[in-house]
């Protein structure tokens, strides 16, 4: 995974983003995005011990944390016995500390008594406090980290002298010579291994796991654990890697099978990727305690800028509670807190004839677990508990790693073999992992899902219409009436590859909603082939319209369809909020509205499915030019450019100048009913599409995530 990295000079861009500098007073990186320890530990100097926070502390394109700096921090400190010493801005440097408290040592004044249902008088809860503490020892941040300060944009190191210039890039000089720049806004760039890449769309199983990494922040050469348990042929994921969808399009798998996430705890390894994964399309459910994530929240509360009441927003949170069974999918799941230096949950399930434990992060040997009690840091009680972790389970997915924080891979080989055989260990490197053992390393890679025989429920196909209807965002607040209804009008259809299922000209005869697969409609019209996917839909234009059909529609891999006969769909949806959206659709779309959105350098970054809302809600406008589109300090309003040109200006500065298919207008701020801080004018005559304030407060509810992508500031688009 880990390209061999050579020197470029003095300034070096990292494979996984940043930059590093080679100055005379050692390596300087330049930002420190996801991961990027895997570039830098092989170097000759090794990992930089200084590093410089860039303009933004996270990147809302991509998800990404541009100050992850939890690895390095860990590996100067406890390999180099050194310490990070980290230059920033004042304002950085209090959210930087209080997203490494997090990470680090834990909250502050932390509290169970959220995480227990109702009184709690029944369920034990350990005193986590007194582990963190045990773990934490006598390290304080002075012991791990330094700060420097830039004043008015300037700051020394040594012979190295470092400014920000009017655009907001590093300068650097070398006893006094110009010797390089650094962008200020860094680049972040996916790398991660994808195995075996399948021939068709991935189809999940009633019951499986799919490794999405089996080892740990500090391996270079694989990905970093995760995983998706699938359940009922729907994914759940286990503390999301970085880049976890981008690996999963390459592999094949269409990420919206996954609805929801686990979260485990807050080290930037299980982390990093979570927000990533509510950033996308759709509205995402997260299960974790309120510890866990009331800690997660305040670290990227912290990092990103936002109050946590907005980050709340952008997924649905459902707690867990200690002792209490929790149900996703069909499966009965049962958390509870393992020995780690932060608040950590492990948990089991159960589903049909299948029982499965997941172990997360754990210091499992059974010596260091007495040693704790003897020396009073854990009592009678929290032994007992730690003492029974569930063996008896038909599946065991176990950590490893290096002690104290983790369980070591000599005492898992010491289990008796019929526990080896039936357990899967992970968050260790290969190199690490021993030849003479019945254990099981996880198997990264799609292709290395393992499928799990478990008994069917009687109800597996209505729960799989039920899943595709839940799906459909417009479909989400239909009546039970209306939903019995559905159940008994769908129909299930499969085509092979290349199957023209529509032809152009033809009359329509039926709505298709797609199970799986993916198909392409073509018109000779479109710039460029639209691609449909699980859970988006075709052939509503011309049950609509009455018109015959105006596309070809192929089948581009194996697919299967849920259809509706025409009268039984239009019967179905009269007087639905999908009548009304399909109608506007049917109205709105062309090959224009689609070729705009797909030439646009930010529209095209939309899913399929986000495209297809987007040209429901549009109205097009046109203006005679010249005059003022937005006033500063008047409300936030959203328009896509169809040809002119507009002129962006903050007070007396010109910030801008947009053209056909950019957009004016931020998602977020209409969302938060926050005012224009520009003036938008066009100089000639002007053709928009225009997008209501309450259509985009729907489609930001929907996509909430769509809106802080699209929210980029005007000065960022220059």
């Amino acid at each position: 995974m880990q390209p061999q990295i050579s020197l470029q000079g003095v300034v070096t861009p990292l494979p996984r983003g940043g930059y590093l500098v080679d100055s005379p007073e050692g390596y300087i990186q330049f930002g420190a995005p996801p991961e990027t320890i895997k570039d830098t530990m092989a170097l000759p100097k090794s990992v930089p011990l200084v590093f410089i926070l860039p303009r933004a502390l996270f990147d809302w394109r991509k998800g990404i944390n541009l100050a992850d700096l939890e690895f390095p921090i860990y590996y100067n400190f406890f390999i180099r016995k050194k310490k990070t010493h980290i230059i920033c801005t004042k304002s950085q440097a209090g959210r930087l500390v209080r997203a490494l408290q997090e990470a680090l040592f834990g909250p502050i004044g932390l509290s169970l008594s959220g995480d227990v249902f109702g009184a709690g008088k029944e369920t034990y809860l350990p005193d986590l406090a007194s582990e963190l503490r045990h773990f934490r020892g006598t390290i304080r941040f002075r012991d791990v980290l330094s700060l420097g300060y830039l004043k008015d944009g300037k700051y020394s190191l040594g012979s190295v002298r470092i400014a920000l210039d009017a655009a907001g890039d590093f300068k650097l000089k070398f006893s006094g010579k110009q010797a390089a720049k650094v962008p200020g806004i860094l680049e972040c760039r996916p790398m991660y291994q994808i195995g075996q890449r399948l021939p068709e769309p991935f189809r999940p199983p009633l019951f499986g796991v799919t490794c999405l990494g089996p080892s740990h922040g500090f391996d270079p050469t694989a990905n970093t654990s995760g995983f998706i348990i699938w359940l009922n042929h729907t994914g759940i994921m286990i503390d999301p890697p970085i880049n976890s969808t981008e690996w999963l399009e390459a592999s094949n798998v269409n990420p919206k099978l996954i609805d929801s996430i686990i979260l485990t705890h807050c080290h930037a390894d299980h982390d990093a990727g979570t927000l990533q994964k509510i950033l996308e399309e759709g509205k995402v459910t997260v299960y974790s305690t309120k510890t866990v994530m009331k800690s997660f929240l305040q670290k990227y509360s912290s990092l990103t800028g936002e109050p946590v009441s907005y980050l709340l927003n952008l997924f649905d949170f459902r707690p867990v509670y200690i002792g209490k069974p929790v149900y996703m999918h069909g499966a009965k799941f049962r958390f509870y807190y393992t020995l780690h230096s932060i608040p950590a949950i492990g948990f089991t399930l159960d589903f049909q004839d299948q029982s499965f434990a997941y172990s997360s992060d754990h210091q499992g040997d059974p010596s260091v677990q007495r040693q704790l009690l003897e020396s009073k840091v854990i009592d009678e009680e929290r032994f007992r508990q730690l003492q029974s972790f569930p063996w008896d389970r038909k599946v065991i997915y176990h950590e490893s790693g290096i002690p104290p924080l983790h369980t070591p891979i000599t005492w898992l080989n010491s289990l008796p073999r019929s526990i080896q055989k039936k357990t899967v260990v992970y968050h260790i490197a290969a190199k690490d992992f021993p030849r003479a053992t019945a254990l099981t390393l996880a198997s990264f890679g799609i292709e290395n899902t393992l499928f799990f025989k478990t008994r069917a429920p009687s109800y597996e196909s209505s729960y799989e219409v039920l899943e595709v209807l839940k799906r459909l965002d417009f479909l989400e607040s239909l009546p039970v009436n209306k939903v019995q209804e559905f159940v008994s009008i769908v129909a299930e259809s499969r085509f092979g590859k290349g199957t023209q299922i529509l032809r152009k000209g033809d009359p329509g005869e039926h709505f298709y909603i797609i199970r799986s697969g993916n198909v392409s409609i073509q018109n000779e019209e479109l710039v460029e082939r639209k691609i449909l996917g699980a859970y988006e839909y075709f052939g509503e234009v011309a049950l609509l319209s009455e018109v015959p059909r105006t596309a070809d529609v192929v089948a581009e891999t194996e697919v299967r369809v849920y259809l509706i006969q025409k009268d039984q769909f239009l019967s179905f949806i009269y007087g639905t909020r999908f009548e009304k959206t399909l109608r506007r659709l049917v109205a709105n779309r062309s090959s224009e509205t689609w070729n705009l959105m797909a030439s646009s350098p930010f529209l095209q970054k939309l899913t399929t499915y986000q495209k297809t809302w987007l040209e429901s809600i549009l109205t097009p406008r046109d203006l005679k030019g010249p005059g003022v589109l937005v006033k500063e300090g008047a409300s936030e309003q959203f328009f896509i450019i169809r040809c002119g040109e507009v002129v962006v200006n903050r007070g007396e500065r010109r910030l801008a100048s947009l053209r056909d298919g950019d957009f004016i207008g931020s998602l977020s701020r209409i969302g938060r009913q926050e005012m224009s801080p520009y003036t938008i004018t066009y100089p000639d005559k002007l053709s928009l599409f225009a997008v209501s304030r309450e259509d985009v407060r729907d489609f930001i509810e929907g996509n909430p995530g769509t809106a802080m992508k699209l929210a980029l500031p005007y000065e960022l688009k220059v």
